[in-house]
């Protein structure tokens, strides 16, 4: 019932977004939302993410793991576009879009509901770490679809947020801790960013029309985020690598959420079929409930998770 709960709640900006673009239309425009999120509200809710705790050499392993598992599944991605993949910009979506996970609007407040408060600091670490490598990695792929090679990397460079987290990390080293006062407005920042977000994709999802869904892309993305990577992510996590049953399972969570929403921000920005990014993003925050309940029941049963 947590599960249902925490998703659900969580769902509620995504459907008011929905009905709000259903209202007003052409009055509210998508791409302007997406630009005052990606060049604005993201900077600060990296610098905010990274400024929350004092990093430790040992605490940075957990989103180092994360960033492997993201690594490989980046690199079936790649495969299995280049097996079935003609056009070039469907092969930049199945390459990237499966390792660009929700861990922050979705994963964070859903690890607090399901393994407890002493999640956050692991979530929001692996958050940081998945926002940096939609900037990086991201924004390469997805431009990578109607750019040349050196425009992509310029593109990289020329978003706020990596310049913003370099910063953050930089000053969190040194020892230099934000101002109370900065360190709310910066939180407010943070937390409009993640509301919009879920607003916009909503506003994207209600241009999505059945009949012209991308079925093809559809499959492929649904067989490699809820089938192959979690086969290969419990193997590792429980089986081989020497974590703790409780580090492995808000690993797990993590790396099974939902397509991020900023996916669609990056599709818009470098127009690489934006709708169908959408869909991709709907179908499996739609399918991700009954998966988490069932991956939860296996978990459980064999005794190598502990979501309640």
């Amino acid at each position: 019932m947590n599960i249902v709960l925490s998703v659900s709640a969580i769902y509620v900006f995504i459907v008011l977004g929905y009905v709000a673009k259903k209202i007003f239309k052409d009055e509210l425009s998508e791409r302007g939302m997406v630009i005052l999120s990606v060049y604005f509200l993201h900077p600060m809710f990296s610098f905010w993410g990274l400024s929350t705790k004092p990093i430790s050499l040992d605490l940075l392993k957990v989103p180092a793991y994360y960033l492997v598992f993201s690594f490989l599944t980046i690199a079936l991605g790649f495969f299995i576009a280049r097996l079935f993949f003609n056009d070039k910009k469907e092969r930049s979506i199945m390459t990237i879009a499966s390792a660009l996970n929700n861990t922050g609007n979705l994963g964070i407040p859903l690890g607090i509901a399901l393994l407890g408060e002493e999640s956050i600091i692991y979530t929001s670490m692996i958050s940081v770490a998945n926002t940096l490598m939609t900037y990086t990695l991201g924004v390469f792929f997805y431009s990578a679809g109607s750019s040349s090679l050196q425009k992509t990397f310029v593109n990289i460079f020329k978003l706020p947020i990596i310049w913003a987290a370099m910063l953050a990390l930089a000053l969190n080293f040194s020892g230099v801790r934000i101002h109370p006062v900065l360190f709310q407005s910066l939180e407010m920042g943070a937390y409009s960013m993640i509301v919009i977000q879920l607003m916009i994709f909503g506003m994207y999802l209600y241009n999505v029309k059945l009949k012209e869904l991308n079925v093809k892309l559809l499959w492929h993305v649904h067989l490699l985020k809820f089938v192959l990577m979690p086969v290969l992510t419990v193997w590792l996590l429980f089986f081989v690598l020497p974590i703790t049953p409780f580090v492995a399972s808000v690993l797990f969570l993590e790396l099974i959420v939902p397509l991020a929403v900023v996916n669609v921000n990056l599709a818009a920005l470098y127009d690489c079929r934006a709708l169908d990014v959408a869909s991709l993003i709907f179908f499996t925050s739609l399918w991700f409930i009954p998966f988490l309940m069932l991956a939860a029941f296996i978990l459980s049963a064999f005794s190598l998770g502990s979501f309640t």
